[in-house]
């Protein structure tokens, strides 16, 4: 189900759309996916990570409120710079996935921190193709490793959350190569912070950001 504009079709919303909450925020006893066993070595310089998990929204929204996070920027990665659009990517057939590039400072914030918030909190990893009400490769969970510490990190964390069973489906996340980032139209940037009464945004998006302040407190700010 494509959100089709960002001001449009605000009822069908209300009465389409089902709240989504990762499986680790699901129900009572259900506990967040563990600590990452392996962490990035921590240099003194500024990094960049790519995440897709959804409607980009979301992903932004939470890491937006995520301390040692420096800047996010909604975009497009994994098709070609002509075809990152949002309606061209609605469509679904452009290898593009609606994604979050967040800029971080590594002496703060882990990237193997981020990775324990994305998969507790942003997205449900076991969804092929769509997160919630949404539908869609462009809605799909998938990292975009900037370096090969990331790529390994990512790696080991995936792999420890399925040896640990932490989901009761296979996680489907998969990391991906991608040419570029592109960002986004400016009506989608920090669109949660300047929509927080949008119901897409209440019914989806912010249960996630209140999910970060409670289970993550550590790591949230305001």
């Amino acid at each position: 189900m494509a959100r089709i504009a960002p001001f449009a079709a605000a009822a069908a919303l209300l009465a389409g759309a089902a709240l989504f909450v990762a499986p680790s925020l699901a129900a009572d006893g259900v506990v967040t996916a563990p600590a990452p066993q392996l962490a990035e070595p921590v240099s003194g310089h500024s990094e960049t990570a790519i995440f897709a998990g959804g409607c980009f929204w979301g992903v932004q929204g939470v890491f937006a409120h995520v301390k040692g996070v420096t800047s996010t920027t909604a975009g497009y990665t994994g098709g070609k710079a002509a075809t990152a659009e949002y309606e061209t990517v609605s469509g679904g057939n452009t290898g593009h996935a609606e994604s979050v590039k967040v800029v971080f400072d590594p002496t703060k914030v882990n990237y193997a921190d981020l990775l324990r918030i994305y998969f507790s909190v942003v997205t449900d990893p076991t969804e092929v193709d769509r997160q919630g009400p949404d539908e869609g490769s462009q809605y799909r969970s998938a990292l975009f490793p900037q370096s090969p510490a990331q790529a390994k990190v990512a790696r080991a964390y995936i792999a420890q959350l399925g040896a640990a069973h932490v989901y009761a489906r296979p996680i489907a996340t998969k990391l991906e190569q991608a040419p570029g980032f592109y960002p986004a139209e400016g009506y989608h940037q920090n669109f949660m912070a300047h929509n927080p009464d949008y119901p897409y945004i209440v019914i989806n998006d912010r249960p996630k950001v209140d999910a970060l302040k409670r289970i993550f407190p550590q790591s949230y700010h305001a």
